[in-house]
């Protein structure tokens, strides 16, 4: 019996636990036991070991979430390949521009995307969920043997996933065999993840939050996942209600929770099975996280980022209410400073930013070596985010420190105000940035969206603010929008904002 490498969950479960769920995918009903899914992923290695895939060469992947996603990552990691998955809400200069990047041998894709794939590459894969006959799975039907794993270590790279860039172009996190498996490790203790966990995963899987937030974790502990091609608020909330799927485990970024209870079915929808529902990925309005712990459902925040994969902080459940709003404290096996401009330690309630260091880091960035150079000081990566300690060592992140603006010579830091805002009935999402202003330097601007049949004037905000802020934090003026634009992972793009209201040249990618 051949020996199956350490890396690979898939064909250790599929020996202990081979009838077990693995994976549901909601939108085509399928659902793949482990040793199910073993035996694609075999397939898949044969047939891209057929297509010339080889150690150290980059598989694209570009479609909404599915199975293939994890059949693709185990896949590649059988041959010491490199998943490349791509984000489908891209252009395609965008897209192109990342493939020249990275280079990939080998584009597998949607249907819903062949011709931006066609644009893209040559050597192409078409996956077609509709069609049992389709190129990838006749591509799998028909492969013969698989060739024996590879032998790879915790070193080896096993993904390159390219973060939104807030300025020029995007960069290529590298994504480590062992930074995967030190955020199974991390995140699931903390997060109660055993080999009877149900997650309901929303989060676009080409996104470290979708594909490690739990999924990852779950498929590692033997769990089940239960996918969701694209997110929708009241299908979520059905889902979560339901007995027969048992969703045990829930994680997305605010957004998605703040558009679940706002929708009608939040009031009546069964969360009583809900044992984890985890929130990171940006500030958390204070608003949401007290509508859903009234719900019986306090959430449980965490803090990461791509190059962190991406568990670098999280809050206990027996500490979600007593914190409420902190990220929590660094995960077992990584460590967190607050650091000033000096990169000094900052004192606990002081302000710094938030830097890292563990085995769950990435080593830098694919063809970059001077973003890599910029982005650590002695192995500690800088996170870009302004945060700050409490006297018991609890993490707050107050935002992001690109984000903060000066007014009078005063720190503004929008999460603070936003926080503020949500607390108008009226108001159904909002956004604080930094406008130019000849006096003080900078002044805050509200972009407001009202909620339907809800009368909400300039002056109501301002008023409401002053009563809540001290005046220098108090937005000069107020823009109402019909939606704020975001990302695909539901965080408000603020930098579009600052193009559409402040005219700042917009970058490649937002």
């Amino acid at each position: 019996m051949p020996t199956i490498p350490y890396f690979d969950w898939i064909a250790h479960h599929a020996g202990r636990r081979p009838h077990w769920l693995a994976i549901h995918d909601l939108h085509t009903g399928r659902k793949f036991s482990y040793a199910d899914l073993d035996k694609r992923i075999a397939r898949l290695t044969a047939a891209l070991a057929a297509r010339g895939i080889a150690k150290g060469d980059r598989v694209a992947l570009l479609a909404p979430n599915c199975a293939e996603y994890f059949e693709l990552q185990f896949a590649c990691g059988r041959l010491g390949a490199i998943m490349l998955p791509l984000n489908w809400r891209l252009t395609v200069p965008e897209l192109e521009y990342i493939l020249g990047d990275s280079s990939p041998k080998l584009l597998i894709h949607d249907k819903g995307f062949a011709e931006a794939a066609a644009a893209l590459a040559k050597d192409l894969l078409e996956i077609d969920l509709e069609r049992p006959d389709s190129a990838y799975e006749r591509a799998l039907a028909e492969a013969g043997p698989a060739p024996p794993s590879v032998a790879l270590t915790h070193d080896a790279i096993g993904m390159v996933m390219y973060t939104s860039g807030t300025t020029g172009h995007p960069k290529g996190a590298i994504i480590t065999h062992g930074m995967v498996f030190w955020n199974c490790v991390n995140l699931g203790i903390p997060a109660l993840i055993t080999p009877e966990t149900v997650q309901l995963v929303v989060l676009p899987l080409f996104h470290t939050g979708g594909l490690n937030c739990y999924a990852n974790p779950v498929l590692h502990a033997g769990g089940t996942i239960v996918v969701m091609r694209t997110f929708d608020p009241g299908q979520a909330l059905d889902c979560l209600s339901d007995p027969s799927l048992g969703i045990t485990h829930f994680f997305a970024v605010p957004a998605p929770y703040q558009f679940m209870m706002q929708h009608p079915k939040f009031e009546t929808a069964d969360l009583s099975r809900l044992r984890i529902a985890g929130v990171g990925g940006a500030p958390c309005a204070l608003a949401i996280l007290e509508t859903w712990t009234a719900r019986g459902v306090p959430l449980v925040q965490g803090w990461g980022m791509t190059e962190t994969s991406p568990a670098g902080t999280m809050l206990d459940a027996a500490d979600a209410i007593r914190k409420l709003g902190s990220a929590g404290k660094a995960m077992m096996h990584t460590a967190i400073r607050v650091v000033d401009d000096e990169g000094n330690d900052v004192p606990a309630g002081g302000i710094g930013e938030l830097l890292i260091k563990g085995p769950n880091i990435t080593p830098g960035y694919w063809n970059n070596p001077q973003a890599t150079e910029r982005s650590f000081t002695d192995g500690w990566l800088h996170t870009g985010d302004a945060a700050r300690l409490d006297e018991e060592g609890f993490v707050y992140i107050v935002d992001r420190w690109k984000d903060m603006y000066i007014s009078g010579g005063e720190n503004v830091y929008p999460a603070e105000v936003e926080n503020v805002l949500f607390q108008i009935p009226a108001i159904a999402d909002a956004a604080i940035i930094g406008v130019p202003n000849e006096r003080w330097g900078e002044v805050g601007m509200a972009i407001v969206v009202r909620k339907p049949d809800q009368d909400l004037a300039e002056g109501d905000v301002i008023q409401h603010c002053l009563a809540r802020l001290a005046k220098f934090k108090v937005p000069q003026s107020v823009t109402f929008v019909d939606a704020l634009p975001r990302n695909a992972t539901g965080k408000v793009l603020k930098r579009e904002l600052r193009v559409q209201f402040v005219g700042e040249d917009a970058p490649a990618i937002s």
